[in-house]
């Protein structure tokens, strides 16, 4: 009884220290005022959503971007106080895969997220920056995580676990596996991700990046490209938003 009594404790205090660490995020509004920022993590107050500092690397400057993807609940709050045309039928579709405002927002076109990101006051990542910020800091890894394919299941959410987890077929709340190196959560699975970027020269495609919960373990590669017209709203397509130089 005293050992269960101490691990709810145990539990409670852990919960405690990581609610209070939220709750003394600075609070930013605009680009200006990151400037002033010293810490690595905020708060951005227009949709409340967290954001790390990314360090540069030789093909990217400093930027800031969303621990998660974007959620339903979100993507809602942007549609009540805009006039972006969304039509109220995709819902029943968004609805099968994810249910609540806490999963990621999906059945979205590179249009959708765009302007979401301008309406937040963000924007896309380009995709070497989702590249770099997928990486989590490790050098020539197959995976965010690194090489070992046994830990895939900590990390992402995929297709064809066999039922190991409540999500197997649908995407899961933004979150609920382990972050990569830099504090990123679902960069591998739960749902594609827009970028800015055109897939090649012909700029009839653009790129996403970071697999999904419809592809099997082997589209988790954070190198692997795909390509959708700009105007496709696919089942498991969703996004990020960032700032910065791009």
């Amino acid at each position: 009884l005293m050992k269960k009594i101490s691990c709810c404790f145990l539990f409670l205090l852990v919960f405690s220290v990581y609610s209070e660490e939220k709750e003394y995020l600075p609070v930013v509004s605009n680009a200006k005022e990151l400037k002033t920022v010293k810490g690595k993590q905020i708060i951005w107050q227009k949709d409340k959503s967290i954001m790390v500092a990314i360090p540069p690397s030789d093909t990217t400057q400093h930027f800031w971007i969303d621990t998660t993807e974007v959620t339903v609940g979100q993507f809602k709050k942007f549609l009540a106080e805009s006039d972006h045309p969304f039509s109220g039928d995709l819902w029943k579709d968004i609805y099968q895969y994810s249910p609540t405002d806490s999963h990621p927002m999906i059945y979205v076109d590179w249009h959708d997220a765009t302007a979401y990101a301008k309406w937040v006051g963000k924007r896309l990542t380009t995709e070497k920056e989702w590249d770099w910020a997928a990486r989590g800091g490790l050098v020539n890894k197959n995976y965010s995580w690194g090489n070992d394919e046994s830990l895939a299941r900590d990390y992402a959410n995929y297709f064809g676990t066999g039922g190991k987890d409540k999500w197997d077929y649908t995407t899961a709340p933004v979150g609920r596996f382990k972050s990569n190196g830099y504090g990123l959560y679902d960069m591998t699975g739960n749902a594609f991700e827009w970028c800015q970027d055109w897939y090649d020269s012909d700029k009839d495609y653009k790129v996403l990046r970071g697999g999904s919960w419809l592809f099997f373990l082997d589209a988790m590669f954070v190198a692997l490209r795909v390509r959708n017209r700009p105007s496709d709203r696919i089942t498991h397509n969703g996004f990020r938003c960032v700032l910065g130089s791009s």
